[in-house]
């Protein structure tokens, strides 16, 4: 995809994909659920563009990136690992940081553990709080399951191999137009049993313009051969990421400079709680360093898709501010 080279690197004892195009300041993407280093397509051109080496991996257990066997694999210590091995193979002290969905976790864990090695973040999505606001009385899943019930996605995706038996029954293609096309606003909800309409109960027929058949039958590819365990196994690993963060309870950001982004009918910002902690306070509690709240009017989930432009701007205006 124009000039975008593709390479193989060994971090943390695997093997990660990584895809990049230009030169000058690295701004590192990390993509999220159920998603793949295509998803920044459009910033890498963009941001490559402008002076910067934009670089972009398959996270473990995605893509051409290898997947570990093991559930315990998936830590936030062993994602975190990978993506400060990353960093070193690039021949860089720090990185402009842009994080979506579960990179967006991802990136928050590396600005709390690994500050010296962020430059300043844009976060997609996902604020702080929901898995790193530790409630050191109550472990996430269950807080999750307190809030929201048995039927809550995260709830659902705990048992090794169940969730892939109910993927499996769905045609892939159909799989990733409900996930990366839906609309519906606060927490995703699976009926037990069957993968059903999954996150998204109006799959439309059609594709929408940001997203092209040939775009669509990449990650089909990519997840025909993969699955989904690496993806799932992340959620799997909630519960033991509470135990292991201990010593950071009550911890939030307070060295590296934060600009959050996210759209007006994304299905986090419209979860029970969550724009009263992102727009009352909450939020800059935790991260001192929050800069900017940008809501996308009429923009779901998938911003960096959808809003691609105007994400684009959006980091490059606030990156920008930083370069040396």
């Amino acid at each position: 995809m124009e000039g975008i080279v593709h390479r193989t690197v060994e971090v943390n004892g695997i093997k990660m994909h990584v895809a990049e195009k230009g030169e000058g300041p690295v701004v590192l993407f990390l993509h999220g659920f159920p998603d793949l280093w295509y998803s920044w397509r459009h910033q890498i051109l963009s941001l490559s563009s402008l002076g910067y080496r934009a670089v972009a991996p398959d996270l473990r257990g995605y893509g051409d990136t290898e997947a570990p066997a093991s559930v315990t694999s998936y830590t936030c210590f062993h994602l975190v690992g990978d993506i400060i091995a990353l960093i070193d193979s690039l021949a860089v002290d720090k990185v402009f940081l842009v994080a979506h969905d579960w990179g967006a976790i991802i990136g928050w864990y590396l600005c709390l553990f690994r500050p010296d090695r962020i430059k300043a973040y844009v976060c997609l999505s996902v604020p702080f709080r929901p898995f790193l606001g530790r409630n050191p009385k109550q472990k996430t899943v269950d807080a999750f399951h307190a809030l929201y019930g048995d039927d809550y996605y995260i709830c659902r995706f705990q048992e090794p191999g169940k969730m892939e038996d109910e993927l499996a029954r769905v045609d892939s293609s159909y799989l990733m137009k409900n996930i990366l096309t839906t609309r519906k606003t606060g927490p995703p909800i699976f009926p037990k049993g069957e993968y059903g309409t999954g996150f998204n109960p109006d799959t439309p027929d059609n594709l929408p313009s940001w997203l092209s058949d040939e775009d669509l039958a990449y990650y089909v590819d990519k997840f025909n051969k993969t699955g989904f365990s690496g993806g799932l196994n992340y959620y799997r690993n909630l519960n033991l990421n509470w135990e292991l963060t201990a010593p950071w309870t009550g911890a939030g950001i307070v060295n590296v400079p934060v600009k959050f982004v996210t759209g007006a009918v994304d299905l986090v910002y419209t979860s029970p709680g969550m724009k009263d902690y992102i727009h009352n306070g909450g939020f800059k509690k935790d991260v001192p360093t929050l800069e900017e709240v940008i809501v996308q009017e009429g923009v779901a989930h998938f911003n960096n898709q959808e809003a691609a432009e105007d994400v684009s701007n959006h980091i490059y205006d606030y990156i920008h501010k930083f370069r040396e």
